[in-house]
């Protein structure tokens, strides 16, 4: 492989997220992708995304990892009730269920539940698929997280799964000095952790959330021959 390229929280923005891949000129045959999770939600194109998301893996092999979108959206999905599904609503999933199914109105609380077993129903392989999504990657030069890593683990592997998938200022407050490796994530928008919706580098970690569904910009950060570049898509 000649380039790993690295996206993360795409959440939904499928037009974003082709234009990116044309853009970075993204060929599969020569280049590794990784995607950081978080495919669902806030954007009007989840359903899309997933679609895309699972051609890329089984058909290029690209590596994608669990987000706590994705999470949520399964949970949701596979387990029902009222609290999993605030959150679900709270934190952007009307869009994700709209694009599942089309309604030509607003959501009431029975068409939720309706479009729950519209999903279990149709898109079952969605839900498998996103389920059994890794929740790291490790390669000869970084280690691939949703969220980062906890501080209080000296073996990362055997922190809690949430912490993959949800750990912010513990992690990114925090120095790696011993793991000899940088730690690529995404989930805490770059522009809460420095004010720039720009890819974040640290000595030890490099955050790629760029907040696209907030309206700001989809990156990619691109690792070739220990060198990084980074393109990005702007939402504005």
């Amino acid at each position: 492989m000649n380039r790993t390229l690295m996206i993360s929280d795409i959440h939904g923005c499928i037009a974003a997220f082709n234009q990116l891949l044309e853009d970075v000129h993204y060929n599969p045959k020569h280049d590794q992708l990784i995607l950081l999770g978080d495919y669902v939600d806030r954007g009007p194109s989840s359903k899309e995304v997933v679609d895309k998301v699972m051609e890329l893996v089984h058909e290029h092999h690209a590596v994608a990892l669990r987000g706590n979108h994705d999470q949520r959206f399964v949970d949701w999905i596979q387990e029902g009730g009222s609290s999993i599904q605030s959150k679900f609503i709270k934190h952007g999933g009307l869009p994700t269920l709209q694009s599942y199914c089309q309604p030509e109105h607003d959501f009431s609380q029975e068409m939720i539940e309706e479009a729950r077993e519209i999903i279990q129903s149709n898109y079952r392989h969605h839900i498998d698929f996103l389920s059994k999504l890794p929740l790291f990657y490790e390669d000869e030069a970084h280690i691939y997280v949703h969220a980062g890593l906890n501080p209080d683990y000296s073996e990362w592997k055997h922190q809690p799964e949430r912490d993959f998938m949800y750990i912010k200022e513990k992690f990114i407050d925090h120095t790696f000095s011993s793991l000899h490796k940088k730690v690529i994530f995404g989930h805490t928008k770059t522009i809460d952790i420095h004010g720039s919706a720009d890819v974040w580098f640290a000595e030890d970690k490099i955050g790629i959330d760029g907040g696209c569904a907030s309206g700001m910009q989809l990156n990619c950060l691109i690792y070739q021959k220990d060198t990084y570049k980074v393109e990005h898509f702007n939402m504005s």
